[in-house]
This record gives structure tokens, sequence and C-alpha cells, in this order.
């Protein structure tokens, strides 16, 4: 059954970006057949003689009960179908076992985008403040005094990539707004001032079980979604886990099965506000196709067609999703990207196959995969660099240029973090820095003190692995408490380097370092020994990153070499005349 679950899996991801389908399933012994319902004939792409297809619009009544007709479960790409004939056939269909996922009376909700914030504020989800308004220049001036500007204001029904939205910045806007919305049924929501916008796909099965894939920071350009990030990151640890509650209990107020995106606002104080639910793949999920263990769309079909659920786990450290956006008519932008893409280790193209190339329409996507957020960006960058109307400034803010190796400045997303209790600790810890230079290991390098800044300890601890850390080297003399306390509230490995201090000889931070608490684990190096500490730091990383591995062989074998040079120079020279070099 898998095996077939597969093959449908490639065929529908290629597909069903392509807008004005929606897809059908039937399941009979050990096979899977699908249907597809087309707008019109040339959009059809045939399935072979053993399949077949009902060429109608999603929105045609007379075409849905045709296809309900010929299939055991259906289900949908797009929630702006006709809702109330779905409900129809499932009705008519409840002897013969019709199942439709997810269930009419859940996109009949999600449809109308007032009635979905109605649901989730009956449910006591964070959503922010809205109201019903008429299509009037007064109904938007009264609603303007009550929530305050700017304002967004919003189309109820039949509306995406934000083309159902007008932010009204003064109340003179209202007549533009009012025909910018096409005088339909409008919503007004106060203004969200959001930090980031991230979302979580969830994965619903008709028993009702629900599991969230990771949390993912979404970039916006002109209402499209422009970017995906996976995992998202934040120096927040209670975030993620936060995130995905709400959307898990947001998605169990549904019913039916299969995958929603649930789309939220992130604000600067923490807080999470629920923007918008979709009953189906979507952007913010496409990424699970190459980094997630189980992709979106297999879950999907799983969830519908009452299979164990696969693992929504990443299988990579961090992976990003460039959705390729039309600039024109012409394929030439896309295609130059995609040419760009095929040099990029870790990237994958996905390109729609769409007959027809417009501005603003979704042509595919590349999905980029990488062993460290560092890693990521310099994959990305290159292809933000290919995109017609990038600038210098939106590539920066996204993928900023990493500092060179030895230049003195920490990366914006480091894997491992250097910290110290005091300046003075400086010249013991930069052998470490040099060793993570020579390994191209992105890293942080900064001064913590246990006793001088507790609430920074605090903070940068617990935050660490949130952030990306992946191990930390601490450095610290006298009563050498950093390392402990920091060990003490991560669960990242924490690398304890005893410092000499002006007294002891750094006997007495190592024997401070050793002595940690059962349950509070620190490796410690030789005192003053940052390098040791950095190449130990390599090698935990080489656990989850191979090619870390070679690198380390290489190195060994470098030394051995220089060992070997040496015993020729001083049998060359005899040790009278050789000279030793001090390090």
């Amino acid at each position: 059954m898998i095996s077939d679950l597969t093959l449908l899996i490639r065929r529908w991801s290629a597909w069903s970006h392509a807008r004005g389908f929606g897809f059908s399933f039937e399941c009979q012994g050990r096979y899977t057949r699908l249907w597809r319902t087309c707008t019109s004939e040339a959009n059809c792409v045939s399935l072979g003689s053993h399949l077949a297809h009902v060429d109608g619009s999603f929105a045609d009544p007379e075409k849905i009960r045709e296809l309900a007709n010929k299939v055991d479960v259906l289900t949908v790409e797009i929630e702006h179908v006709d809702a109330t004939t779905l409900e129809e056939v499932r009705l008519a269909g409840q002897g013969n076992k019709l199942a439709v996922h997810p269930s009419p009376s859940t996109i009949q909700i999600i449809q109308d985008k007032f009635r979905q914030k109605q649901h989730l504020a009956s449910h006591g989800l964070p959503v922010s403040d809205f109201v019903a308004i008429e299509s009037s220049v007064d109904s938007i001036s009264d609603v303007a005094q009550k929530l305050g500007l700017p304002l967004m204001l919003k189309s109820r029904t039949m509306a995406y990539d934000g083309r159902g939205n007008f932010v009204l910045r003064e109340v003179g806007q209202s007549q533009e707004a009012i025909q910018f919305l096409g005088n339909r049924p409008l919503y007004a929501e106060k203004w969200v001032p959001f930090s980031k916008e991230i979302a979580v796909m969830v994965v619903r099965t008709v028993d009702g079980e629900v599991q969230s894939y990771p949390v993912v920071e979404t970039v916006h350009k002109d209402n499209i979604c422009h970017l995906v990030f996976a995992p998202l990151r934040s120096r927040n640890a209670s975030l993620s886990q936060r995130a995905r509650s709400v959307a898990e209990n947001a998605i169990k107020t549904f019913s039916g099965a299969g995958v929603f995106g649930v789309e939220m606002f992130l604000m600067e104080d923490g807080n999470i506000f629920i923007n918008e639910i979709a009953p189906r793949p979507h952007n913010s999920g496409h990424y699970t196709i190459e980094a997630c263990e189980t992709s979106q769309y297999e879950n999907h079909l799983r969830a519908i067609l009452s299979l164990p659920l696969g693992s929504t786990a990443l299988k990579v450290p961090a992976a990003a999703m460039l959705n390729l956006i039309g600039y024109s008519s012409s394929m030439a932008e896309i295609t130059e990207t995609t040419n760009v893409a095929l040099s990029i280790p870790g990237a994958s193209v996905h390109l729609y196959g769409k007959s027809e190339c417009r501005k603003g329409r979704k042509m595919g996507h590349i999905t980029i995969v990488a062993d460290s957020d560092a890693q990521l960006r310099r994959r990305l960058r290159p292809l933000l660099e290919s995109l017609p109307g990038s600038t210098p400034e939106e590539i920066d803010r996204y993928v900023p240029v990493q500092p060179t190796p030895g230049s003195g400045f920490s990366d914006a997303h480091p894997l491992v973090g250097i910290i110290m209790g005091s300046d003075s600790d400086l010249p013991v810890m930069l052998p470490a820095a040099r060793i993570l230079d020579r390994f191209n290991i992105p890293y942080e390098l900064t001064i913590v003190s246990a006793h001088r800044t507790p609430d920074r300890l605090v903070e940068y601890a617990r935050s660490a692995s949130a952030r990306g850390l992946r191990s930390i080297i601490a450095g610290a003399g006298g009563a050498a408490h950093l390392p402990g306390m920091v060990a003490a509230m991560t669960a990242l490995p924490v690398i304890g380097v005893p410092v000499k201090g002006s007294s002891l000889d750094g006997v007495d931070s190592l024997h401070s370092i050793v002595q940690m608490p059962r349950g509070i684990p620190v490796a410690t190096v030789a005192i003053n020994n940052g390098m040791n500490a950095g190449l130990l730091a390599v090698r935990i990383l080489s656990a989850g990153t191979p090619h870390l591995i070679d690198t380390m062989d290489e190195y060994m074998k470098d030394m051995e070499e220089e060992v070997l040079g040496k015993v020729q120079k001083l049998e060359e020279m005899g040790w009278e005349n050789y000279q030793v070099k001090r390090t």
C-alpha cells in the first residue's frame, strides 16, 4: 500500500499547486487510484488507461457529484470549493461509506474568514480583535474609531495570498478599500504589530489524533509567501512548543482528516495570535518533502485513508523553501533561478508544470537542506541574488554575509558558543576560535560572567539550543562556576576550560570544573588548553555531521606529518643546533 501511495505523492506534489484542481482517491484492496477534476481539458494530464478523471470545475455541483460517485474517499486541494454540494454528497453517500475530508462543515467555516475567527475565539484560541463590517465608508469609519489605525480590512471569502486584504492607514482610504476589495462582505481586524510570521503544519486523523510539524518562520513579499525557514530559531526556549500547542489545539476544534496549515503572528513579547488556517497542504509545509521523515503530502494521504501517521520530525538540521513566483509571461526568470539551484548542494527544484507563466503566479519552489543554519544561508544566498528585483538590503536581511575566518566577529547563525567570564580569559579562549575557523564551523564568542551578569548567564544557557547552538565552550578561572551553571540549564554538551589565574596556577579552576554533581556533566580539558576544547567541540559536532570526521582525519594526518618533519629535522641538524618553536 505504501509503495502505491509514494507514487501518488510524487504525482500530487507536482500537480497540487496548480490552483483550480480538486483531487479524490479511491481505495480498492491494495490499490489506490487517483482522479482529478480540471478547469479545462487543456489542463488535464493523462494518468493512464486504468485511471480516470472528471473534467470540470471544483465549483460545479454536477461534476462534484459525478466525481463522488466514482470514489470511496474525496478530498480537496483548495478551500474555495462548493462545500454545500460536498456536504450533500457526503450525506447521500453515508450508506456507501463515502468519506469527505476534511469535512464540509470544516471547509465552510474556514472559507469564511470571519466565521473562522469566530470559531477560534469561541474555543478560547488566541486571535486579535475583529469585527464584521459593511462595505460602506461609515461602517469603516466606525470600526476605525473602535480598533484604531492602521486597520486590516479583509474580504470574508474567496481571498488568498493577500488578494483580499487592505491595510487602512487613514480613514480617507475607505472608498479606495471598498473598491479594491470588490464590494464583497468584509470584516476588520485590529492591527497586529508582529515581529515575525510563523506557521505550523498539523495533520489530523479520522479519529481526531493530531500531530504537528516543526514551527517555521515564513517571510512574505507582496503578500505572497516568499521564504520559509525550518526550524524556527528564537531566544525563547518555550516558544516552539507553545506554537505547536496552539496550532494543534486549533485543529482539534475542527472535524475531518487531513493536513492543515496554521499561520500565526509572533509578537515581540512572545505572545502568539492565529492569523489564518488552510485546510490543505500549504506553502509553509513544502519543505517537508526533503526535510522531514514524512512529507505533508504523504501524511495527508495517510490521514484520509486511515493509515498510521508518519513521523513529522526533521531529518536534517536546517531547511528553507523559496517560492518561485512568476515575474512576467516568460519563464526565463524562473529558469535562471532553477539553473542556479542545480549547482547548489542540498537544493531540490519543484516546477509545477503550469501551462502559463504570469506575474505573481506560483510556478514552483526550491527546497534547500543543510547541516547548519549558516550553511543553509550560504546555499540560499546565490538563489536570492538570482531573483529579479532582489535588493542588497533584502538579501542581507535574510542571508547576511558570514564573517571570514579570523575576522574576530561572531557568526549570526553559530553552532558553537565560546563564552568566558572576563576579557582577561580571551588569550586562553582564542585557540578554540582558531580551531573552529580552521574547520569552518560557525561560532560566537562573548563574555558571560557567572557572578557579575547572572541574568545574562541564565538567558544565554536557556536559549542556546533554541537559537541553534549545538555545543558550548566555557572558560573560567578561580571559582569556575560558569561551565557548571551553564550545563545545569541546557541540554547541550558543555566543555569547560580551566583558566590559570593569579594564584594556584589554575588548579583551583580545574578542580572546581571536574567536581560537578551527578547529573550535570561538564567535559573538561587541561588548564589553559582552549585548543583542545575547540577540537573536542568539532568531534562532538561530527556525530551528526559525518564530513567533519573526514576533516578531523585530515587534521590528525597533518599533525602526524608535522611531528615526522620535526624528527627528520632533528636528525639532520642534531639536537644541539635544533631550536624549539615556542607557541
